[in-house]
């Protein structure tokens, strides 16, 4: 994973003039949006749908097989799935991934495209590089269907890493479905993401207003905005679209900050005429620090 905040030295020639003083180009830096953002989101959905301790799937193999048990709330989750959860983010944070994948189907599917093997690839170079990540799963709904159960789950991940002198945090929130059969994770589809990483002393605070679906060749606004007053501050940035598939995650996208004339990245997007999901995610610096956001789009019929 490319550390896009190495970008910070070569930003100074945009803080040495004021805002209304354009720079002469525009910055350009590596950005693995599929990896340092996208992937890191799929990886952490994917290790808190992924530890099932054998005796609790079977537990939640029989809650499955009993004919009353066809949809419940969060309130009335079976003991034993609130307790696979559990040992879901236990084993998470011990970034085990031996452990972690010896629980997947040899035929798991992923709607990203990916498999055990592809997954096993990206949890270890995610922890190796975020070693401190703190994951938090709770059940959303969950449902039968057959001899299988579906649960929905709302994860919750944050945590911090010093590299090269500066110190990275993270907040991440992702919404997924599972599909658990006897003792295997034998799929998952991704819902809803969005992660946000800052540095600095004084990053940009990003609030973010995005669907998180929209219809085939529908338009989409796409705001990424600075709560704090600009005031004579320059602030520079970009925004990126791409594809969700195999290839996004392991290649890094190349990008360049521009000078912004306002708080914030405004984009008018249109969605392709396919269904399919997409990556944007937004880079925004100022003097004080940088700030990334990645949310997922859903493009369906």
């Amino acid at each position: 994973m490319r550390n896009f905040l190495n970008l910070m030295p070569s930003a100074s020639q945009y803080f040495s003039s004021r805002r209304d003083k354009k720079p002469d180009r525009a910055i350009v830096f590596g950005f693995n949006c599929g990896q340092s953002i996208a992937q890191m989101l799929l990886c952490l959905t994917v290790v808190s749908a992924g530890v099932l301790h054998p005796s609790a799937a079977r537990a939640i193999g029989a809650i499955a097989a009993t004919p009353q048990a066809i949809a419940q709330t969060p309130a009335n989750a079976p003991a034993p799935l609130t307790k696979v959860l559990t040992q879901i983010d236990a084993a998470a944070n011990r970034r085990d991934v031996k452990a972690v994948m010896a629980f997947y189907s040899p035929s798991f599917t992923h709607s990203d495209g990916l498999n055990s093997q592809s997954m096993a690839k990206a949890l270890t170079q995610l922890w190796a590089r975020y070693p401190s990540l703190n994951y938090r799963t709770e059940i959303k709904s969950w449902k039968t269907e057959g001899s299988a159960i579906l649960a929905e789950t709302i994860t919750t991940i944050a945590g911090t890493q010093k590299k090269d002198g500066r110190e990275l945090t993270l907040k991440a929130t992702i919404r997924s479905q599972q599909r658990f059969e006897g003792e295997k994770i034998v799929s998952q589809e991704i819902l809803a993401e969005q992660t946000q990483l800052s540095s600095g002393q004084n990053p940009p605070t990003i609030q973010v207003n995005f669907p998180d679906q929209v219809k085939v060749g529908e338009e989409y606004h796409f705001d990424a905005i600075v709560r704090e007053p600009i005031g004579d501050d320059i602030l520079i940035g970009t925004v990126l679209e791409e594809p969700i598939s195999e290839k996004t995650f392991f290649n890094p996208s190349e990008v360049e900050l521009e000078l912004l004339n306002s708080g914030g990245i405004f984009k008018v997007g249109k969605a392709p005429a396919t269904p399919e999901n997409r990556w944007v995610s937004a880079v925004l610096m100022r003097q004080g620090g940088i700030a990334t956001v990645s949310v997922r789009l859903r493009v369906v019929k």
